[in-house]
Formats: structure tokens, sequence, C-alpha cells
């Protein structure tokens, strides 16, 4: 039985998807070859990797627009290095919203100096600050738009006069947002695009080129752009399955189409734990995440029969992180809305029988 996978990561991604991967596995473009042992400079690869990187850029609105589109290795966390690396050249400012911020900001204090500009830390980052000060000179401001852990969401991203990074690992093309206003967004593909193993990275060319110090050429954007991100063997695999999801995601309507379906499953789930009195709540309401939603019971007694329900319901990966407890709701794009009812008829059901 295919289960239903609340999984915070690796994601859940489209069955179209998967049965036309795993063909691919057997015989790519019936070429007799798998996609696993084709060249990486074939041009059937050479395909894969120019129409992914094309269908970011027209995801996100960005096409023409002087942004170039990388799929690199090493995850989002390479990316807290490589940001830096590249563009910071003796201030940046991070708004501080949750682990991974925290682990961004330790990348980046080896280059320069870091402003927290503001920081939900004291409240263990169930919210996301509001109302603070951006400090002028800085070279540029970081956020991360969705925190997984938490359960929060960025709704609202401050006007900047310097160049804007942002995060977006868990809820790349999840919604619509004026994605011009960033000058470099990074996603590991394994949160909502596809599986471990690449990270999609794009970037306005024109911040670039402007730090004094030598960048390695591995961890050096402009190599990575001349090369067309095969400045070295990429990830096939997870390039060619997150190019499938995005062409999935396209033929669905793009993310517009996507946005509307994700905001009906949170709203069902939010909905359930509002009114079922056995639930709360951890992010603050304005702010809860449309693809991670964090909640606990209200009695904890009622653990072990909660649990054995939802296991038994087919559903997997609810357990909440360790830094919050509780349990942990992925809703990531491909998840469907049946699946969603189901999680919420389980916690019904636990109120009738309570």
């Amino acid at each position: 039985m295919k289960k239903h996978n609340f999984s915070a990561g690796p994601c859940i991604l489209p069955q179209d998807v998967f049965k036309e991967a795993s063909q691919a596995i057997l015989d790519f473009n019936d070429s007799g070859l798998s996609i696993l042992e084709i060249s990486h400079r074939s041009k059937d690869f050479v395909d894969v990797m120019d129409e992914a990187r094309q269908l970011a850029l027209e995801l996100l609105g960005l096409e023409g627009k002087g942004y170039k589109a990388l799929f690199l290795q090493g995850g989002a966390s390479t990316q807290f290095l490589m940001t830096a690396y590249n563009l910071l050249q003796s201030k940046a400012g991070y708004i501080n919203t949750g682990t991974w911020s925290d682990k961004a900001i330790k990348e980046a204090k080896l280059f320069g100096e870091i402003v927290e500009v503001a920081s939900s830390k004291e409240a263990n980052f169930n919210y996301i600050p509001k109302g603070y000060s951006i400090p002028e000179g800085l070279d540029y401001l970081h956020l991360t738009s969705n925190n997984t852990i938490f359960g929060t969401q960025i709704k609202d991203f401050p006007e900047v006069d310097c160049p804007l990074i942002c995060d977006m690992s868990s809820d790349i093309f999840s919604r619509e947002i004026d994605f011009g206003q960033f000058d470099l967004i990074y996603a590991g593909a394994q949160k909502n695009m596809g599986p471990a193993g690449t990270t999609l990275v794009v970037i306005r060319e024109d911040i670039l080129g402007k730090v004094t110090r030598q960048i390695p050429s591995m961890l050096n954007y402009e190599t990575h752009i001349s090369k067309g991100s095969m400045f070295n063997t990429p990830a096939v695999y997870a390039v060619y399955v997150s190019m499938l999801t995005m062409r999935w995601l396209k033929k669905l309507g793009g993310v517009k189409a996507i946005e509307e379906i994700n905001d009906r499953k949170a709203t069902l789930l939010y909905s359930e734990i509002e009114l079922n009195p056995l639930f709360k709540g951890f992010a603050a309401k304005e702010d809860r995440s449309t693809m991670n939603a964090t909640f606990s019971l209200t009695d904890g007694d009622l653990k072990d029969a909660f649990d054995t329900m939802w296991k038994e319901a087919g559903i997997n990966g609810l357990n909440g992180h360790r830094s919050v407890g509780g349990y942990r709701a992925s809703m990531y794009n491909a998840l469907s809305m049946d699946s969603v009812g189901v999680l919420v008829d389980v916690m019904s059901e636990l109120e009738r029988k309570a």
C-alpha cells in the first residue's frame, strides 16, 4: 500500500514522475542505456540540463531578466558558504528564523561582519520577526522563506536597497511571489522539487564579481554560469527527476495553480488543529507555513493512541523535529488533498474516541 507521506524530506514526488524516472533507469530515450550510465556530456543529458535550467526560470517568471539558473551539488548547506564567499565583502545582514538561518550565519561569519537584523530565537522560532530596521551599507540581506522545523513562513518580504538573498529550500515553486525582488535564490531539491543530490541556484548575474578575494573554482558562481552547470559531473539523476517534476508543475498550470491547491490543503489541516480541542499549533497563526504544519497534543496521555491510529492509516513521517517535538505534517506540492483528508479524519476520530 502506498503511504501518505508527510515526511519533511526527501520529499514526496508525483506518481507520473516516479513512473517516467523509473523507466529511464532501465532505458533512457530509447538509447539502450540507463540514465544512470549515460555520459553527462552526451547530447541527451545536456538537453536535460538545459531544459531544467530553462524551466526553473520560466516557472519563477525570471526569463530574460538577467538571471541564470544553476544545478549544483552540496545542498543548501554549501550555499550558506557560497553566498558569502561570492558576495560578502565587508558586512551582511541576516534574519534569523530558525536552525537553517543559524547555520547560514555561522558560515558567513568566516568572511565578514554579520549583523543579525532580527531574530525569533527567544520564542524558539515560533514566529517571523516584523517591524525591524535594516541597517545601511549591507552587501546583502539573507532570509529563509520557510522554516521546515518550526513551521513558519515569511508572507511579506522586506524592501531593501541591497541584494536580497533567500533560501527557499522547502517552499520553492509552492506559491506566487515576485521572484524578481530577489537577487539570489537557492533551494535544495529534496524538499519540494526532486530527489536529494542537487541544489537549484537562481542568480542575477550583475551582482557577481564585486568581492576582492580569490574564489576557488568550485565555489565560484561565475565558473558554473560560464560552464552551464557542467563544470564538473553534475548529479545526473537528481537533475533529471527535478526536470520531470518541473514539467509536471508546468503542465498542472504552474506556480499559480499549485498555490491554490497548497492553500486548500493547509486550510483543511489548520482548521482541524483549530477546531479539535485535542490539538494545538506551534507557530504563530499569521506566520504558519503552508508547507510544514507543526502541532502537538494537548493531552500527552493520548500520544500512544494517536501514533497507533495514524500509522495504521498508512501515514508516514509525521513525527516532529526534536527541536519542537509533537508532530509535523509536510504538505509539499505533490502531496494529495486525499492524504491530508486521511490525517484530518484520524485526528477527528481521536477526538470522538477520547
